[in-house]
């Protein structure tokens, strides 16, 4: 298990997890994820997160057949065939195109930084994300899964996107499926005891 694992989420630990379509990908993340304040931090801590680790893999620069290639479009790359191929098409496009702008935005702002300003807004924004996400599992009662699962680390972004885009044509669908399995969003009382 690693840092902070959920034991729930052990069944998904393998690599294997990370091929599986996206509705069941985007459904156990979900329902690690119910408290409306959670999924509040999640969509604002998680856009913070990929743009803080975009801005960090920034550098350094090569040029690769006349193009400016960096480690964060590498990677980008990665992750975009893995969003196209997990069976929802419009999320696949939608989630590839939110990332595409953050790493874009990264690298502009990569470019014209000095190596204090880059590392330091990098590792602050790394760490404005990650708080954000740690305030959200307070309110959801428990402890992120960071390691548990591999496929959760992309799965967020995706849920991110579903999260904003979910009400509308061609989303709704996937989005209304992904709650009804998972569970409506609710908000914890706090002072209430957990149900394990």
């Amino acid at each position: 298990m690693g840092l902070f694992a959920d034991p729930r989420t052990s069944r998904h630990a393998s690599m294997s997890s990370l091929f599986r379509p996206a509705i069941d990908l985007l459904t156990d993340y979900a329902e690690r994820h119910r408290d409306r304040r959670n999924i509040v931090t999640h969509v604002v801590g998680l856009p913070l997160i990929v743009l803080a680790m975009s801005l960090l893999l920034a550098r350094p620069a090569l040029e690769v057949a006349g193009w400016p290639t960096t480690p964060a479009w590498l990677v980008y790359v990665l992750a975009a065939s893995w969003y196209l191929t997990r069976g929802a098409p419009a999320l696949g496009v939608a989630t590839t195109l939110a990332i595409g702008v953050l790493v874009a935005l990264a690298q502009g702002a990569a470019s014209g930084a000095g190596m204090a300003a880059w590392l330091g807004w990098g590792a602050g924004l790394l760490v404005a994300g990650s708080s954000l996400l740690l305030l959200g599992h307070y309110y959801e009662g428990r402890q992120p899964a960071f390691g548990a699962d591999p496929a959760g680390v992309l799965a967020g972004p995706m849920f991110v996107v579903l999260e904003l885009l979910g009400s509308h044509r061609p989303w709704r669908r996937l989005h209304d499926e992904v709650e009804r399995r998972a569970g409506p969003p609710t908000i914890r009382d706090l002072a209430a005891p957990l149900a394990r």
